[in-house]
């Protein structure tokens, strides 16, 4: 029995106890300390019993700026959100990150993992922000490993050529509509859709298989 068989759910034995969690955030400027979130999506992923990776669910939440946040005009046309419509039905940003972190956490739990690692496309802008956020808003049980993450225009950068997202979908067979980016969630299932392609492509060509019978044998083998 492999290392992989010994583990409960197939997913728990892929990332070393870790569920990968999509993540994109849409935001009035860079500074993740001084400037607003406005858009925050998650995705969580799945295993099939033959150890293919899939969207499994998804979440979204429009965020009200926080009090005193910098709001950059040029960020702002860029992503063409207006933070204060009132058609957003914006909520705080206590509100959002809880509405996002419980289904995370009972994911976690389900597929017997011990924690979230984040996947972004740019992972660390998005993370900063989570980070960022999760602090002012003192919540203490942020699901995700706290600096760790998988960043997808890395990984696409190996595996298709391509780092930025609505290329490398292009050379992935991904379906883009560059009229739907910019929208947290968009982005979010875009990358998530290249973040499984990149994963399953690698398994179909027989780099997981060899990871595990190196593990089999008792090799030394470093990810």
């Amino acid at each position: 029995m492999s290392r992989q068989d010994s583990y409960k759910h197939p997913m728990a034995g892929r990332f070393r106890g870790f569920l990968p969690v999509v993540v994109d955030v849409e935001t009035a400027g860079f500074n993740a300390n001084t400037d607003a979130l406005l858009e925050i999506a998650a995705a969580t992923l799945t295993m099939d019993e033959n150890g293919y990776l899939m969207v499994d669910k998804y979440y979204e939440a429009h965020v009200e700026p926080f009090e005193g946040a910098n709001l950059e005009r040029a960020a702002l046309d860029f992503t063409g959100i207006d933070p204060f419509d009132p058609d957003r039905g914006a909520i705080s940003e206590q509100e959002a990150l809880e509405n996002i972190f419980r289904p995370i956490r009972k994911s976690i739990k389900s597929h017997d993992c011990k924690r979230a690692i984040l996947v972004g496309h740019n992972s660390a802008f998005d993370q900063g922000f989570v980070n960022a956020a999760t602090e002012r808003n003192d919540i203490k049980r942020n699901p995700f490993h706290p600096f760790s993450s998988f960043d997808t225009a890395t990984l696409s950068g190996l595996a298709y050529g391509q780092t930025v997202l609505a290329k490398a979908c292009e050379v992935a067979d991904i379906e883009f509509d560059g009229k739907k980016a910019h929208s947290a969630l968009y982005d979010t299932l875009k990358t998530a859709e290249l973040f499984c392609s990149i994963v399953n492509r690698w398994k179909d060509l027989g780099g997981w298989d060899m990871v595990l019978a190196a593990q089999d044998y008792g090799d030394e083998f470093t990810i």
